[in-house]
């Protein structure tokens, strides 16, 4: 039963003066879906990989060993290119040059056998 004390047409106390919505409805579970079926390799493709994975290695092994070594050698200065060019010839025989390229020869062995290392393959079907 409304209250006397209010005045028809004013508000009550904790409503509006709108007209009341319904309560919301309460929101409907989302539907977990699968994931898709994951893609499976033929064996063809799993050796494919197998091979590039080793080649892959191979090269950033053997070049990181020749960048490690190669700097330190006389070969490394007495070539015909930097015979031509002295300025070059400076550059190429500062230690810094040299350590520099001997950093990226470990890092280019370090990227090839952590490749290796962290190799996986997905299952055949």
């Amino acid at each position: 039963m409304p209250d006397p004390s209010i005045p028809h047409g004013s508000p009550t106390p904790g409503r509006t003066g709108l007209a009341s919505a319904p309560p919301p409805e309460p929101p409907t579970p989302v539907s977990v879906q699968e994931p898709p079926p994951a893609h499976t390799l033929t064996r063809g493709q799993i050796w494919t990989h197998r091979l590039l994975v080793l080649l892959f290695v191979f090269v950033c092994a053997a070049a990181g060993v020749l960048l490690v070594v190669l700097p330190w050698t006389p070969q490394w200065t007495d070539n015909s290119l930097l015979l031509r060019y002295p300025d070059l010839r400076t550059v190429v025989t500062n230690g810094f040059f040299r350590g520099f390229c001997s950093g990226l020869g470990l890092l280019d062995i370090w990227i090839g056998f952590s490749e290796a290392i962290h190799y996986h393959e997905d299952k055949l079907p």
